[in-house]
């Protein structure tokens, strides 16, 4: 290898994984940023450090490619622990490249930075003047291999320092999938061939192992109906598919998976929103799960099978070859389904003069361009893009912050997933004012990334869930509410496009720049009202008012 510094050495290695580095430059990483542009990668320089991997996060979600983060050491280091920790709980690989304290020992100012990245369930990797080069690899390897988040660590005094020569190893390929662990494989081709009302569920684990299209045939050969959590969105679409499960479904769908005899869940957790807190799947149910992970995610489950999704499908696929089974029960339940009711339509009219954020959502479904990645914070209006809008496949919705109920992660986001999406893809953020308040530096970001971007802000002048959860049990509304900003001036001020949405009429404004050639950022400050509640959160509130009672009792 020719000379290069350590910073070199780590930007030189990364280059083999990655084109697109997000981030803040100071003291700690001022080097590896000048070794990065060299090697050819991609800089996207963000306004605070919380979005660096904010923003790489969403890159890997929309294009399914490695990105790295990156900050200074210290207070540009603890920025981006709120973003770092959410992808540890989302299980999303992503690369954190950061100063340190020198090698020689730490300075009154620094931290134990990977004591902290241990406490939120990261690893560290500190670089070596004689292995900068290998423990990067070994670092990226890691995040790969275990989907998460790592932090590679430049230590101050070696940042400018020659590396040493190395020879790197090849990096280990990946491990033989094993696709009928313990015979178990065929014990489930047993109770599937069995079942007379079969559902299969796919979560993201489905998606990403590429496992739609074995899934979808199986389903056709069992005449099974089909299902997906919100992160694996219409990656079973077709006849039979159900919709999205839990909390974010219909309770018509809901209804008919509760009748499923034998349900094969594949790469999905069955997270307590996707049960709806225990009551999607009847308690008679055989609940089958296919899962990367070494057991069961959920006590629910009566036969698990640690596997490889696409390979557990297509073995599945060879085992049922002969399979025959009636497809009376998915023709019965989707004419009973396409009588049942959909989402509640919104309401023309509120108690507060404002807008009804279903008759909004719906609204804007119309309107959005039909080519779309959608990126979510969290936050009460979370469910509305997933239950309202078209969103072909999974990749194209971006829901950040539910894996650890974090705000103000949406503009980072859709900085990064701006810089994954095609051409000709309209990126659309849906926000809130509190959550897009947090994050308001990284809308200067966002406006110099994207090529188009739509920005939707459900403005209710509150923390909605707060108000809905805490407001309604008649504690004090005053930290909960928000002064009503002018969302769209501060967007002109920065250089986007904008208009103040009060009724539906006034989205021809978004309808005039779309047709236009939605070029540039359109900011939408919708001004809804905090009288309509969200039917997930219903649910959850009712799921924790239950459980309270039984502690009680």
């Amino acid at each position: 290898m020719t000379s290069l510094t350590v910073s070199g050495r780590v930007a030189q290695v990364l280059s083999s994984y990655v084109s697109d580095v997000f981030g803040v430059m100071g003291n700690g990483n001022v080097y590896f940023l000048d070794a990065a542009e060299k090697e050819g990668l991609r800089f996207t320089a963000v306004r605070h450090e919380g979005a660096a991997i904010a923003a790489a996060d969403a890159y890997y979600r929309a294009s399914g490619r490695l990105a790295v983060g990156t900050t200074t050491y210290g207070p540009g280091y603890t920025n981006a622990l709120t973003a770092l920790a959410e992808a540890v709980q989302a299980q999303i690989p992503v690369v954190l490249v950061t100063g340190d304290a020198p090698s020689s020992g730490p300075r009154p100012w620094d931290v134990d930075q990977a004591a902290i990245a241990a406490g939120l369930g990261a690893a560290t990797f500190t670089v070596t003047r004689d292995a900068a080069g290998s423990i990067t690899q070994e670092a990226v390897q890691y995040a790969l291999a275990r989907r998460t988040a790592v932090v590679i660590a430049v230590p101050y005094d070696l940042a400018a320092v020659e590396a040493a020569d190395e020879e790197l190893p090849v990096p280990p390929t990946a491990a033989a999938l094993r696709d009928d662990a313990d015979g178990g494989i065929g014990r489930v081709a047993e109770l599937l061939a069995g079942a007379k009302r079969p559902l299969i569920l796919a979560g993201r684990g489905a998606h990403l192992a590429g496992a739609g299209p074995e899934l979808r045939e199986l389903a056709d050969r069992l005449g099974a109906l089909t299902a997906g959590t919100a992160l694996a969105l219409n990656l079973l679409a077709g006849e039979g598919y159900l919709g999205v499960a839990g909390g974010f479904g219909t309770d018509a769908a809901a209804g008919v998976m509760g009748e499923a005899d034998v349900v094969l869940v594949a790469g999905a957790s069955l997270s307590p929103f996707t049960m709806r807190f225990g009551h999607l799947i009847s308690p008679d149910a055989t609940v089958i799960q296919i899962d990367a992970a070494l057991e069961p995610t959920n006590p629910r489950v009566d036969l698990f099978v640690s596997a490889d999704a696409k390979a557990a499908a297509g073995r599945l696929l060879r085992l049922l070859d002969d399979a025959a089974a009636s497809k009376a029960w998915r023709a019965e339940a989707l004419t009973r389904l396409a009588e049942g009711p959909g989402h509640h339509p919104g309401s023309a009219e509120t108690v507060d003069g404002r807008l009804d954020p279903r008759a909004l959502a719906t609204a804007l479904d119309a309107v959005l361009p039909e080519r779309r990645t959608v990126v979510q914070d969290g936050g009460h209006f979370l469910g509305w893009a997933p239950m309202y809008w078209r969103i072909p496949r999974p990749q194209d919705l971006v829901m950040v912050g539910t894996a650890f109920q974090s705000i103000g992660l949406g503009l980072a986001s859709a900085v990064g997933a701006s810089r994954a999406v095609d051409d000709g893809n309209t990126l659309v953020l849906a926000a809130g004012d509190g959550g897009f308040l947090m994050g308001l530096s990284d809308l200067e970001s966002l406006v110099g990334a994207a090529s188009s971007a739509v920005v939707v802000i459900y403005n209710d002048a509150a923390y909605g869930a707060e108000i809905h959860q805490y407001g309604s049990q008649g504690l004090t509304e005053k930290p909960m509410l928000i002064p009503e900003v002018d969302f769209s001036g501060i967007a002109r001020a920065i250089g986007a496009e904008s208009a103040i949405i009060r009724k539906l009429s006034d989205l021809s404004a978004l309808t005039e720049w779309i047709d236009a050639g939605a070029k540039g950022t359109f900011v939408a400050d919708c001004r809804i009202t905090s009288s309509v509640r969200a039917p997930w959160l219903t649910e959850w509130m009712k799921a924790k008012e239950a459980e309270k009672e039984k502690v009680a009792s």
